[in-house]
Order: C-alpha cells, then structure tokens, then sequence
C-alpha cells in the first residue's frame, strides 16, 4: 500500500503538480507529445504505456497480493536489505527529480516544445548531468524494481532505458538546432548521463 501511494504521490508532485504550475506561472502546456505517429510523439505512447506498467505492477503488488506469483517474481532477490535501498533510491530519486525540475524553472517541458522558445539550463545539477530529470527516472525504477524485484519491473527498467534513451537522442538534435554552438559547447563539457 505504502509503495502505490509512493507512485501516485511521485506522478501527482513531477507530472501534475510540475505541469499546473508551470501553466499557470506561463500560460503553456508544457505535455509537448501529441497523437502523430513521427518518433518523438510514438516515444510519448511509450511513456504512457511504461507509466499505467508501473500503476498495474504496484497496484497488484499493494491490492492483490494473490496476483503478484503471476508477476513473476525473482524470490532471490527478495530480502530487507535491497527493499531498504530500493526505498532510499525512490525517496533520494524524487527529490532530485523535483530539484531539477525547479532548476529548469519555465524551460521544463515533457517532450519536445517546437512553438515556445526556452532558455539553455546549465548551472546546478546540469552542470554535472545534461538529463538530471531522466537520470531520476532511471533511478526510480531500478529503486521500484529492487523494492519488489519480479518480471515486470525488469520491462520496466528495459522499456524505460530504450525510450529514455530515444527521447534523450530526440532532445539532443533538437536543442543542436535551436541552441547552436553553445548547445555543442556545453555538450562538450557536460556528460549525457553523469
């Protein structure tokens, strides 16, 4: 039960809460993907689909406990010792997640914003990562995944690393063209990941 509430808590502070305030303070919806079939908004599918993964998984987990044998879980890796550091990455993940989100301030966007100009951020955490909010992601997974480490949560960091990755690359390009060479400069400086 804990572990939903966590999810729902994470999705409602970096997704809902992030995007209302950023509309409110600008006027723009920063959920960029549409319904298009080009790679950047099929990647949005992909995000959506890894998100209701995630709540179906924990759902399961917290509601359904007879349901979680078909979840298939890997009982070996099932001990206190990686529930507890499963749980530090998930609470270290969410506040680095919002900090980061906070350091981009009005340039934050889920997806790709072709129509509203933003600012280049390259001082605080993305000075030492150019994908810090991704960075968190992957964190949250690997921390789900060793909280209750079983089949799905294995996709999930999978599915999570492939569509991460393909955003990442999308963004890059993107920000190449609108940012030119100081794009390249601090691209040159700043590792994608860490």
């Amino acid at each position: 039960m804990l572990l939903f509430a966590y999810l729902i808590l994470y999705f409602l502070l970096v997704f809902v809460l992030r995007s209302v305030l950023l509309w409110k303070k600008t006027g723009i919806n920063p959920f960029t993907f549409e319904k298009t079939d080009n790679a950047h908004d099929y990647n949005g599918k992909v995000f959506t689909f890894i998100t209701v993964l995630e709540l179906i998984v924990v759902g399961i987990y917290a509601f359904k406990e007879e349901w979680y044998e078909y979840l298939l879980p890997f009982w070996y890796l099932e001990n206190q010792t990686l529930q507890k550091i499963g749980w530090v990455l998930l609470l270290v993940s969410l506040i680095f997640v919002w900090f980061s989100q906070s350091q981009m301030a009005n340039s934050w966007r889920i997806g790709i914003d072709e129509n509203n100009k933003t600012k280049l951020v390259t001082k605080g955490v993305f000075s030492i990562s150019r994908n810090p909010i991704f960075l968190g992601i992957m964190i949250t997974n690997i921390g789900l995944s060793l909280v209750i480490p079983n089949a799905f949560t294995l996709l999930i960091i999978s599915l999570s690393t492939l569509s991460v990755n393909t955003q990442i690359r999308l963004e890059e390009e993107f920000l190449k063209l609108e940012f030119g060479n100081e794009y390249k400069e601090y691209a040159k400086k700043v590792r994608r990941w860490i």
